[in-house]
């Protein structure tokens, strides 16, 4: 049994943490859609720029993978779009649409467990507040209606309080009222579920969260999910199940995607390529 996540919302669902900043995850049994089909989980894993990187999915997928079902394989969708707003997330648009198609073409190969949004930066000024709720809801029950999955777990993520201070942070003085709107609305929706971004930090531009804060993230998204309740804070054991998913024991065939991974990369020589191949067979 393969349990698959749509990942929708804009950059900080994407992942804009800087690769360098944390060790990467390797799980064979964690999957991300690519061109219709599962394939072994590698970051960046929303590839929507060039400048994608850390995304709070991959310790959302590990956690799930610790503490919750270690037989079954767990998938990604990964559909969000940087610098969207509700309104580029309209019924009729197109990255509604793509989310829909993908998510059903999921649907074919896997069960599909749950819905991760994280989106309101780009309306966290003009007033476009007060519509949040209602925008939200549209879009919302649409999809479940779309994807025939009224009762499928949605967890929301809260905005960063580093906002204003930003490169452009006059265009985020709302973002208490998103989140205060986002809160509401996990409230007001049965299996809905809000996530804290409390204590979170942010890369230099004060607008994207980083490697290590996505890594936090992607743990309270899943506690939500397991619990299916609100997470209002920071988690007091975010840093030791990070040690314990990056401590993992890597499988021969993740050593074996490594290496490949590794050699296309240049960063081994094919000699070293081929002599680690061989210490593994």
């Amino acid at each position: 049994m393969t349990h698959s996540f749509l990942m929708i919302g804009q950059s900080n669902m994407a992942g804009r943490g800087f690769m360098k900043d944390v060790p990467s995850i390797h799980d064979e049994k964690i999957k991300m859609l690519r061109n219709g089909r599962w394939q072994m989980m590698a970051e960046p894993i929303n590839f929507d720029r060039s400048t994608s990187g850390i995304s709070l999915a991959a310790t959302f997928a590990s956690s799930w993978r610790l503490f919750h079902n270690q037989e079954d394989d767990i998938a990604l969708i990964p559909c969000a779009d940087g610098g969207t707003s509700l309104e580029d997330w309209s019924v009729e648009g197109p990255l509604f649409q793509n989310a829909v198609s993908q998510a059903k073409a999921a649907q074919k190969i896997s069960n599909l467990s749950g819905i991760l949004w994280h989106q309101g930066e780009s309306d966290s000024y003009g007033q476009k507040h007060q519509l949040y709720k209602e925008k939200l809801s549209l879009i919302i029950e649409t999809l479940r209606k779309e994807l025939n999955a009224p009762d499928i777990p949605l967890i929301i993520g809260g905005l960063g309080d580093f906002l204003r201070d930003g490169i452009y942070g006059q265009y985020f003085n709302e973002y208490n009222e998103i989140n205060a709107a986002l809160i509401q609305f996990a409230e007001d929706h049965d299996h809905t579920y809000f996530v804290s971004a409390e204590g979170l930090t942010a890369n230099p531009d004060n607008i994207h969260f980083d490697a290590i804060s996505q890594r936090k993230f992607g743990i309270r998204y899943f506690r939500a999910f397991e619990q299916k309740n609100h997470i209002l804070g920071r988690l007091p054991d975010e840093d030791q199940i990070i040690e314990m998913i990056n401590n993992r024991p890597l499988t021969k065939n993740e050593k074996h995607e490594l290496l490949q991974f590794q050699l296309a990369m240049g960063a081994i020589e094919v000699e070293e390529f081929q002599s680690q191949l061989a210490k593994l067979a």
